[in-house]
């Protein structure tokens, strides 16, 4: 069985990326070759994306080699497959790592016991919104929009895991 996502690093210093397409390379023991351009939302760092298809829990694996560089903003994606839920990892300085799953289409899925949780541990209104925003990975978003909009029309590869 396997499945398919993206990886998109955002913002890397340029020394760094020979680095990150060896941890890539390592988790999908395929030759990664990424298209690095510039990232005009952090100018002097490069960013790159590209497809991949692997067996299920590859995004966790690949986010584990990616977090070997703090200084990276970046997102892995996993798309759901036969009876496994899809995911959705970002990364940025200064925020730490977020996770959640994700349905077909894309969308955050926030479970029931999340829910159950916040409505048990909110303390008002405030606290409800904040910590809803924290399931829902809203200050991710907010720190990667830029990174995101800076990177339209930018090249994509194309790696699969052999074997």
């Amino acid at each position: 069985m396997s499945t398919s996502g993206m990886i998109y690093v955002h913002s890397s210093p340029s020394a760094v990326c020979p680095h990150v397409e060896w941890a890539v390379a390592g988790v999908l023991q395929v030759r990664a070759n990424l298209q690095w351009t510039a990232q005009a939302a952090a100018p002097g760092q490069l960013r790159a994306e590209c497809e991949w298809s692997a067996e299920p829990g590859t995004a966790a694996a690949l986010v584990g080699a990616l977090r070997a560089w703090p200084m990276l903003r970046f997102e892995v994606t996993e798309d759901p497959s036969t009876g496994v839920d899809g995911e959705r990892f970002c990364f940025v300085p200064g925020l730490g790592l977020w996770r959640s799953r994700t349905s077909a289409n894309g969308d955050i899925v926030v479970g029931e016991d999340q829910l159950r949780t916040l409505v048990v541990t909110a303390r008002g209104a405030e606290s409800f919104a904040h910590q809803l925003d924290q399931l829902l990975g809203t200050a991710w978003d907010d720190a990667l929009e830029p990174f995101r909009r800076a990177a339209d029309g930018a090249p994509v590869s194309w790696l699969h895991r052999v074997g």
